[in-house]
């Protein structure tokens, strides 16, 4: 399962490790992705997405069809 964002396609970046001796050695910074499933009341469907706590936040402001409307004109299809 790759961590990436399915709204957004927001994924993980690289990075450092920083020792307290400023020794540096690679590491990933994942994304807080949620597999999280959302009612689409005009589509009367479930869907399940992959989202990361930043989008959840965006669709409870929002609402999942603004969203999903907004993703779609972006050329996302679900």
């Amino acid at each position: 399962m790759a961590r990436r964002d399915d709204i957004t396609g927001k994924g993980p970046v690289a990075g450092n490790h920083v020792s307290h001796a400023h020794n540096k050695a690679k590491r990933r910074f994942e994304v807080n992705v949620q597999k999280k499933r959302f009612f689409i009341p005009e589509e009367n469907r479930w869907v399940t997405l992959k989202v990361s706590a930043k989008t959840l936040k965006t669709i409870n402001k929002k609402g999942i069809s603004a969203v999903l409307k907004e993703a779609r004109a972006n050329g996302m299809a679900v």
